[in-house]
């Protein structure tokens, strides 16, 4: 897939040279922006106004939070969510933020693209400095010249499928400079999935596949095809499952999670022990064809409780049948269905609506009327979810679970978390209509 790459002029702004792979970034150099007024170095690009991002200079501060930034300096600090961005090719790139400030203390949290969780509220002393790496998976939709993943209407205007890598700093941030470093020798996981799993682009959603990338070291990188709405069928009509064989690789992973919205599709073959089964397959083997390591995901629990306080279940035969599909193929198996009725009956009936996207009227803004939803997890919900994936990973015979941060602790989810203890900072983009899928 044809591509460019990118340099820094010595004016400051970003060039686009020649085409070249963009399954291979390792062309390109190493980006540094440092932020400030007094700082004076010919190896970085020095930011010493609050720049607006436009697509011609490259960078800067994006989605009208300009207003929010001061510059101080040698840094530029936050007390509301910010984003900065940078335009960039596809590819998989480390991300090193200088994070301190010499006049006051600091509590940064960090989102990428479409909101995935990269650092969760870190604590930064007055007078010190921290230096955080992680890694973000930049994407778009092109897979030849002749061929594109098919974006939903909905998804043509989120971040995870622009042409940019947009960091989002929330709390009280001080930057004093990141650096960005195309890397092609990491781990990628890839995520195939539904609305349960794909990065929720918007509060008051999300999912589990954007809370599980602040849980592994930075030797992996997580890859989010999932989307909302989707079924086996219609992700590989989409050229999803095509997307992804073009890039994974010997030692990758394909993580495989539906049935939410599978169940709902009727006519003869459409069952599953039907379809599913045999799409199911399909996908795992063209993974292992790669090289890569598939791992099956039985789908999360709806929200529906018997009067005993015993979890309803609601996706019929499709558990199983993927149950079926890993044993016969010998492919590892997170039961997350089981998993998360042991986790929702922990919590109870009304304790577990605080992890489900269940507001009265008015909580966010424009919202006329009461959020509902069974299915949906908040920020709470879908780090829980995460969790319980996390425990599963560490349950299977993969070298995964050894990449898994050493500080993370095991999970058990007949002893869930309380969402009193829960104080992630919320993003600045809302959107009140429910994702597709239920």
């Amino acid at each position: 897939m044809p591509a460019v790459f990118f340099a820094m002029h010595s004016n400051g702004n970003l060039i686009l040279s020649k085409e070249i792979s963009a399954d291979s970034t390792k062309n390109t150099k190493p980006l540094l922006f440092q932020f400030g007024t007094v700082l004076k170095t010919s190896k970085a690009k020095i930011i010493n106004n609050a720049l607006v991002y436009n697509s011609t200079l490259g960078y800067g501060f994006d989605f009208n939070s300009v207003s929010n930034v001061r510059i101080n300096s040698n840094s530029f600090s936050v007390e509301k969510p910010t984003y900065f961005s940078v335009k960039l090719p596809e590819g998989n790139y480390k991300i090193e933020v200088l994070l301190g400030s010499s006049e006051k203390e600091s509590n940064v949290t960090i989102k990428a693209e479409s909101r995935r969780l990269m650092l969760d509220q870190l604590f930064i002393k007055k007078g010190k400095t921290v230096t955080k790496i992680f890694n973000v998976n930049v994407r778009n939709p092109k897979i030849d010249d002749n061929l594109n993943v098919t974006l939903k209407d909905r998804e043509k205007d989120i971040l995870d499928w622009d042409d940019k890598l947009t960091l989002e700093f929330l709390g009280e941030a001080s930057i004093q400079s990141i650096k960005i470093t195309p890397k092609d020798n990491l781990t990628v996981v890839y995520l195939a999935g539904d609305s349960t799993v794909t990065d929720q682009d918007v509060e008051p959603w999300a999912s589990w596949g954007q809370f599980i990338t602040n849980y592994f070291d930075d030797s992996v990188v997580v890859s989010n095809y999932a989307y909302s709405g989707s079924a086996l069928s219609s992700f590989k009509a989409g050229n999803r499952l095509k997307k992804i064989l073009t890039k994974i690789k010997k030692g990758d992973y394909l993580f495989v999670e539906f049935g939410h919205n599978d169940e709902k599709i009727k006519g003869e073959g459409n069952s599953a022990w039907g379809s599913y089964s045999i799409l199911l397959a399909e996908f795992v083997q063209s993974a292992k064809d790669k090289g890569a390591i598939p791992v099956l995901v039985t789908p999360t629990q709806r929200r529906f409780f018997n009067e005993n306080g015993t979890l309803k279940e609601t996706h019929g035969e499709f558990p199983d049948a993927m149950r079926a599909v890993a044993q016969k193929n010998k492919i590892a198996l997170i039961d997350i269905t089981k998993i998360t009725t042991e986790l929702y009956e922990a919590w109870g009936d009304e304790p577990s609506r605080k992890a489900f996207v269940q507001y009265p009227a008015n909580t966010f803004p424009g919202q006329e009327k009461a959020l509902d939803d069974n299915t949906h997890f908040n920020s709470f919900g879908a780090n829980e979810i995460a969790l319980c994936v996390l425990s599963g990973i560490r349950e299977l015979d993969i070298p995964l679970k050894k990449q898994i941060k050493k500080e993370i602790p095991n999970y058990n989810p007949k002893k869930p978390n309380s969402i009193s203890n829960w104080t992630l900072p919320i993003s600045a983009r809302f959107e009140i209509s429910k994702p597709d899928g239920n």
